[in-house]
């Protein structure tokens, strides 16, 4: 007697009988992307406006935060100093590159997908790139493919929760699929390329965010698929911004904050492609996948993604008076040391700040200097007008006397 055995029903988005056609309603969304190209906009209409070397100076900053914030959406916490020493390196800043090759393979990685932007996207490129990523060959102490595609049989499946309770958010396709995948994603990349002075059939925008949840779905390599994607995004945004010249001087930026905006809101950002490669009917039809939820969310992050990097142009105008204030003061040595670290801890509304604020024994120890002399550094720059106090006697903190700027808390991490 024959056994009437059911197909499983397909539960993600590569299992669609219409994938990879990934769409959005493009008029509905047409208030949203209006917006973000209004806000790119600003962001380059504010770098346009300071001087060469203060643009560096964002630069540098943009490029430290994304990478911080790529890596720390996969639970990975890069040395500060690593990272600045690594992009100032790749930025023609310094001579030398940090001494992490971990570090220096992801901002080499950025560096290639935005200061190349113009170059193919191949398969080779990306097997570079995800090589890159791992100089040892190691994700932590496990071994992994790298530079290569995965082939592994098990499953590629995105997992949170204890051993023997896992939650399985998503599968990828087989490991036998992802190269003919991959042909297709990256032939509808170039394709879909913006091109100067033509009218475009895809938002760049849009496209980005089409860009990155194709390629996360995929999932084509053993480890390093978020940071890749989100590298991928960052070309993307910047082929949108060099085909659309909004009249300001674009080499001056090439960051709109996506990496630190999805970590900010990283719960929302890992519900939104869970979400959208979901198959949420039990027999799919049409011959195309609707995807407007997910470019919708992308699209906003990206809004505030320019809007953090807007409030960081303007932090270094902020601290580039400073400097020239405090330039007039007739300070000593000591006293310069403390305010550079100071400036450089940033304002604690961005999430910087000199943790807990400057007192005479941070001052000493960062000095080498007596607490007796720290204190009247300390009263002097008080003074002058170079810092403000907050608390009195022993329980003073001192924070820089930049306008707008916070304090850090003592809890603040």
């Amino acid at each position: 007697m024959a056994t009437n055995t059911l197909a499983p029903q397909p539960r993600y988005i590569w299992q669609h009988p219409a994938w990879p056609a990934l769409v959005f309603d493009a008029v509905a969304m047409a208030p949203e992307l209006d917006l973000a190209r209004m806000e790119q906009g600003k962001l380059l209409g504010l770098l346009e406006a300071i001087g060469l070397g203060q643009a560096q100076e964002v630069r540098r900053e943009l490029w430290v935060q994304e990478a911080i914030a790529t890596a720390a959406i996969e639970g990975e916490k890069l040395n500060l100093e690593s990272v600045r020493s690594s992009v100032a390196h790749r930025l023609g800043l310094t001579d030398a590159p940090s001494h992490d090759r971990h570090v220096d393979g992801l901002v080499l990685v950025m560096q290639d997908a935005i200061e190349n932007h113009q170059s193919t996207l191949d398969l080779d490129r990306l097997c570079r790139w995800q090589s890159a990523l791992f100089p040892g060959g190691t994700s932590g102490i496990t071994r992994i493919a790298v530079g290569r595609l995965r082939n592994h049989a098990d499953a590629m499946q995105i997992v949170s929760g204890p051993l023997g309770r896992e939650v399985v958010h998503y599968e990828a396709p087989p490991s036998s699929q992802v190269t003919g995948q991959m042909e297709q994603f990256l032939a509808w990349f170039e394709a879909t390329r913006p091109t100067q002075g033509a009218a475009p059939n895809l938002h760049g925008v849009a496209r980005a965010a089409l860009a990155h949840l194709w390629f996360e779905s995929i999932h084509p390599f053993e480890d390093g698929n978020g940071r890749l994607g989100r590298a991928l995004v960052d070309m993307a945004l910047v082929q949108d911004m060099y085909a659309h010249d909004h009249g300001a001087d674009v080499s001056q930026v090439r960051v709109f904050g996506m990496a630190g905006q999805m970590l900010k809101t990283r719960a929302a950002y890992y519900d939104g492609l869970n979400t959208a490669q979901r198959i949420r009917q039990p027999k799919p039809r049409g011959a195309t996948i609707d995807v407007t939820p997910w470019v919708r969310w992308f699209v906003q992050a990206f809004v505030q993604g320019c809007r953090t990097c807007q409030t960081v142009v303007r932090q270094a105008v902020d601290k580039s008076a400073f400097r020239l204030q405090a330039a007039q003061c007739g300070l000593n040595a000591r006293q310069h040391k403390v305010l550079d670290r100071m400036l450089e801890a940033g304002n604690a509304e961005l999430g910087g700040g000199f943790l807990g604020g400057m007192t005479p024994d941070k001052y000493a120890r960062v000095t080498g200097t007596s607490k007796a002399t720290a204190t009247r550094d300390l009263t002097d720059l008080l003074a002058k007008g170079l810092l403000r106090g907050q608390g009195a006697g022993k329980a003073t903190r001192y924070a820089v006397n930049v306008p707008g700027w916070q304090q850090a808390a003592e809890t603040s991490n």
